[in-house]
């Protein structure tokens, strides 16, 4: 009963067999229905015309290029994003007349989706790297600065006292305390928030992309070659998932006794 009951962990091994089976199935379906015969293949390539066209992708038209533009696109972005953010999150989370000035307009601003930017931003910036950047800027700045808000927000409260009775600053009290309480969490919602910056790729290079996966997807959309837009759909999810792994990793060993 225990093994059956609410938030018990599950071994490592088995976490991995079932994620691995859920893969198998969703392969083994997607198999079946196009071995079938039940989705026409020009609305759907089948796993083997999939893997092979991401092979010619990479071995005949230089795909690993498209992925690099790509990568350095959504990392840039929320680069830029993450250097904005996280000071002001923090301030606004540790000095209510800042959240008091700058949350309205944020809270307001997450709402508003990236993609209806763009037409402003080929305005502003054309159609170069500048709005490509500034696209993923955009769909990642404000979920993050509020979430780190809420995150040094919810430090606690007896600490910050036992810092002022010890004679603390404002900004040692910042620095000692709400930081290093803050950061485990702050390094997570960077994670989450960078995973969220590759659901805008697309959206960024759309529009006079001469490069990257958008642009490759983009291109066989035209030409109905479902088997290069799955390919492209299924290496942007596989680079998304290897750089959310390096990004857990690095958080395991920078704050390791959060784990414990």
């Amino acid at each position: 009963m225990r093994r059956a009951g609410l938030f018990v962990p599950v071994p490592r091994g088995q976490r991995i067999g079932l994620g691995i089976a859920f893969f198998v199935v969703f392969v083994a379906v997607w198999w079946m229905l196009t071995a079938s015969g039940v989705v026409p293949p020009q609305f759907l390539a089948s796993p083997p015309e999939t893997l092979t066209a991401a092979w010619e992708l990479f071995a005949k038209f230089d795909f690993g290029h498209d992925v690099g533009m790509t990568i350095w696109r959504v990392v840039g972005g929320f680069l830029l994003a993450a250097v904005i953010a996280v000071p002001l999150g923090i301030a606004m989370g540790a000095w209510k007349p800042v959240e008091a000035f700058f949350e309205p307009f944020v809270s307001f601003a997450r709402y508003l989706p990236a993609s209806a930017f763009v037409p402003l931003l080929i305005l502003w910036v054309g159609i170069g790297e500048s709005q490509k950047l500034a696209v993923i800027f955009l769909g990642c700045f404000f979920q993050l600065t509020l979430m780190i808000t809420m995150i040094v927000a919810g430090t606690r409260r007896d600490l910050v006292e036992a810092a002022y009775t010890l004679g603390s600053t404002q900004a040692g009290t910042v620095r000692d305390v709400l930081l290093p309480g803050a950061a485990p969490e702050i390094a997570e919602a960077l994670r989450q928030v960078l995973g969220l910056g590759w659901t805008y790729i697309i959206v960024a290079e759309l529009i006079g992309a001469s490069s990257g996966i958008g642009h490759m997807i983009t291109d066989s959309q035209a030409l109905m070659a479902t088997e290069n837009i799955i390919s492209g759909i299924v290496v942007i999810g596989l680079v998304g998932m290897a750089t959310d792994l390096l990004f857990k990793q690095a958080n395991r060993k920078l704050f390791a006794w959060s784990y414990l």
